[in-house]
């Protein structure tokens, strides 16, 4: 007698298909690794956000104009007219709005001297922000300077053609750029030959004096330190990075605005409304605890109050400006052919010319 096969009552085992899938791989870009710092879709986030409030968005524009102000003063030093100008990461445009002001500086031996926009034959503000970029479009401004509005993908991708501007300014924007030595190199690109760029970003000891309060409360309350302040650029470093993009007759000087604040919570509420939030990439997602903030005040008044109970926050504004390379344009003297030893001026002497 055969024994039972159990095989007809089973069901047969599952078949399995395998479809064709592709299979995707890392491939370095090429040049050099860019490190990213920054989170670019964040701080889009923080601009969009900021300039929905438009009536609010614009009472803490105080420290963009003032800044604004600053670098349209040192385009009064440059005596020609610009047939095209980029602004380069506008934010509301305040570049245009200044170079319609009276004249800061005028000439008393002209019969009159008119603000900087008659110097300007069209403007082209570019920025990543729409909302932020048109929030002002329909103030007075306008009607007094021709000025186009660019929305760009991300300011770190200049979207114009080589030779194109006659000058390229930005104010209070660069210091977000994860690939500073690219952007400058692409500014140096749709420069035409022997015209200005002149910008002016956050650097260096920026708000020193709450990143140093933020850090003491996080090692107090609980035992460690997360980036609450964005990292930024150094003044040593912007020479370089001007020189390698390829500028010439590089001028760079640093330039500090204290600002007094009822608290550092009003300080804070004021840098999300400028839209000049952390925007750090790995950053701790969500708001800062209670125990923190609490802690984070007490020492930002001990170490650094004033006296009259308001709290002083230094913003360090690093101001450049450089040429690029053209034709006629003045070369320094090569080295060893001066006539006259600085080490006798120095040193109260008299002058001696070199024999």
């Amino acid at each position: 007698m055969k024994p039972l096969s159990l095989r007809p009552y089973l069901s047969p085992p599952a078949v399995r298909r395998r479809g064709f899938l592709s299979r995707k791989y890392a491939v370095q870009a090429p040049g050099a690794p860019t490190l990213q710092v920054f989170n670019r879709n964040t701080k889009y986030l923080q601009k969009e956000r900021a300039a929905a409030d438009a009536e609010h968005s614009r009472k803490v524009d105080y420290l963009k104009d003032e800044v604004a102000t600053r670098l349209c003063e040192r385009l009064l030093d440059i005596k020609r007219q610009f047939p095209h100008v980029l602004d380069l990461g506008a934010n509301a445009c305040n570049i245009a709005r200044i170079l319609t002001l009276p004249n800061p500086d005028p000439d008393p031996s002209l019969p009159s001297s008119p603000p900087l926009s008659t110097r300007i034959s069209h403007l082209t503000a570019a920025d990543s922000s729409p909302t932020l970029l048109h929030r002002d479009a329909s103030l007075p401004f306008n009607d007094l300077i021709p000025i186009t509005r660019d929305t760009i993908q991300d300011e770190e991708y200049i979207p114009y053609p080589e030779n194109h501007f006659d000058a390229v300014l930005s104010s209070l924007s660069l210091h977000w750029i994860n690939n500073l030595p690219s952007l400058l190199s692409q500014i140096a690109h749709v420069l035409k030959p022997d015209a200005p760029f002149l910008a002016a970003i956050f650097g260096g000891d920026t708000l020193y004096e709450l990143r140093t309060a933020l850090q003491l409360a996080d090692l107090d309350r609980r035992g460690g330190v997360s980036p609450h302040v964005s990292p930024l650029a150094d003044v040593r470093d912007v020479g370089g990075l001007l020189g390698k993009a390829g500028f010439k007759m590089l001028t760079v000087d640093v330039d500090d605005i204290i600002v007094d604040y009822p608290s550092s919570f009003a300080l804070m509420q004021d840098l999300q409304a400028m839209g000049e939030g952390n925007a750090v990439l790995g950053r701790e997602m969500g708001g800062m605890r209670r125990e923190v903030l609490a802690a984070s005040e007490a020492i930002y008044r001990a170490m650094y109050g004033n006296k009259d109970g308001s709290l002083p926050a230094t913003f360090r504004v690093i101001y450049m400006i450089g040429w690029k390379a053209g034709e006629g344009q003045p070369e320094p003297l090569p080295r060893g052919s001066g006539q006259i030893n600085i080490k006798d001026i120095l040193e109260g002497g008299s002058i001696k010319e070199r024999g």
